[in-house]
Order: structure tokens, then C-alpha cells, then sequence
């Protein structure tokens, strides 16, 4: 029973690190596509991080990306459509996950 309860330890701690993985890879990109939306509204530095932590926080608020790309979609305006945002984070999730990868 050993070999069973070591295996399947093993499976539930790489699930946990893959869950924790995804989490920090879509906030990173969430962050990366902020920055990008802050550019759009014409912020620039410090305006510009706060504005990235806001749509990062904005992913609480239900499953999936609908609640980021509402408020982006409320913040941004004519200035760039659904489709566009999605395209954002489309471009912005492997470069989010190459970035996590490179600090694990």
C-alpha cells in the first residue's frame, strides 16, 4: 500500500505546483496586458503599475478571463475592441509564462 499512497502523493503535489503555476503565469500575463491597457490610457510609470495590479485584481471576480476583459473593455473604451483584447492576451500568455519559467 506504500507504493499506491507514494504515487499517489506524487500526483496531488505535481497537480498542486501545476495549479500554482497557471495562477502565477495568468496573473503575470493579466500584469503584462495592464501595462499594455495603461499605455492605451496614457499612463506611464507608478500610474501605469497601479493601474496593471488593478486588472490583475480584477480576475477575482469570476472564472475565467470575462471579468478582465470587461473591465478592460470599460476602461479602455474606443480605444481598442473585445477582439483586440483578447488578441492581448492571447500574445501575452506565453511571454507571461516564459517569464515565470525563467524565475522557477
Amino acid at each position: 500500500m506504500t507504493t499506491f499512497d507514494d504515487r499517489k502523493s506524487a500526483f496531488e503535489n505535481k497537480f498542486k505546483h501545476d495549479q500554482e503555476l497557471q495562477f502565477k503565469v495568468n496573473a503575470r500575463r493579466n500584469k503584462l496586458v495592464g501595462l499594455w491597457a495603461a499605455e492605451k490610457l496614457g499612463k506611464t510609470g507608478p500610474d501605469a503599475e497601479a493601474y496593471a495590479k488593478e486588472v490583475v485584481a480584477s480576475d477575482f471576480e469570476k472564472a475565467g478571463d470575462d471579468d478582465v476583459i470587461e473591465k478592460l473593455e470599460k476602461d479602455l473604451g474606443a480605444k481598442a475592441t473585445r477582439a483586440e483584447i483578447k488578441a492581448q492576451l492571447e500574445h501575452f500568455l506565453p511571454v507571461a509564462k516564459k517569464q515565470i519559467m525563467e524565475q522557477a
